[in-house]
């Protein structure tokens, strides 16, 4: 089991994929916060027997998996923009992939993702072949590691993303500033397109400062608008994750009372206007994935 302390996945149901392990497949789930395998009850007791020579359960290379990506930003990149956005790797597809690669099953995926690690090469030929080997091992194991999380489906795409996004909040480094201002505007320019009918190339969307809502401002008119949209690192988790970045015509910009089914949040009517509390209630598709409207209540 895996876990973050942070609140932001309040408002998100708990979600199912299956997994091939061993002969068959298993469930895995995410569930508050938390990534968990109800068929391996003791993980740890398996590892001890993998490292004993056994074979290590698709399920726990999974969790792995999601524990080593679970802080990398570049998943905010990788991952989707917004509810529309599925990318459809299936787990014959990545077996596939590996097959191509002239590796089995797991130990290789086809195409290029960097390493997040420098190549640091220190001695003779022996030690050059030994980095160049770790650094091949590492980029395969990434690799890999993308491509099954994304195999998980949309559901645990966008949770994947709030845990990212929830790990770098609060006071984000100053080097990981653009990569979430990237995330914030890649996310906000849809949204504001749907809201506002406004293209996506007229956004600017951008960091602002921890502990305030932001702000939507519009300026301009036809071809000359431009809306500027700026929102906390902490919207990406609690809003947009949860899948409250717009409801009922309305930009949400923050979570004033998480939870589920029932939440309120704070929501812009229009540029330029206050946000104002909403009372708003969630409901599940077939994906796992949440769809909120305003409380009839």
């Amino acid at each position: 089991m895996i876990s973050q302390n942070e609140g932001w996945f309040t408002s998100l149901p708990p979600c199912e994929a299956p997994v091939p392990c061993g002969d068959g497949k298993h469930t895995v789930r995410w569930a508050a916060g938390s990534f968990e395998l109800p068929s391996h009850p003791d993980t740890e007791a398996e590892l001890v027997l993998t490292a004993l020579g056994g074979e290590k359960a698709g399920c726990v290379k999974v969790a792995e998996a999601w524990h080593r990506l679970s802080e990398d930003l570049s998943m905010l990149l990788i991952g989707p923009r917004h509810f529309g956005d599925h990318t459809t790797v299936t787990w014959d597809s990545v077996r596939a992939i590996g097959t191509a690669s002239g590796q089995p099953g797991w130990a290789g995926v086809a195409g290029s993702l960097p390493s997040t690690r420098p190549l640091r090469l220190v001695g003779g030929p022996q030690a050059f072949r030994q980095a160049m080997q770790a650094e091949v091992d590492r980029t395969r194991q990434r690799k890999t590691d993308i491509f099954s999380l994304l195999a998980l489906g949309p559901a645990f795409g966008f949770r994947l993303a709030g845990h990212v996004a929830a790990a770098h909040a609060g006071q984000p480094a100053e080097a990981d500033r653009p990569a979430l201002s990237a995330a914030i505007y890649g996310r906000a320019a849809l949204i504001a397109e749907e809201w506002l009918g406004i293209d996506p190339d007229q956004v600017e969307g951008e960091l602002a400062d921890d502990g305030t809502w932001g702000a939507v401002e519009l300026t301009g008119k036809g071809a000359d608008r431009r809306l500027r949209i700026a929102l906390p690192a902490n919207w990406l988790a609690s809003v947009w994750a949860c899948g409250l970045g717009l409801v009922a015509r309305r930009l949400v910009v923050a979570v004033t009372r998480p939870g589920w089914p029932d939440a309120q949040v704070l929501a812009v009517r229009a540029p330029g206007t206050e946000p104002i509390p909403l009372d708003v209630h969630g409901i599940v598709d077939e994906s796992g994935l949440p769809h909120w409207q305003i409380s009839s209540a």
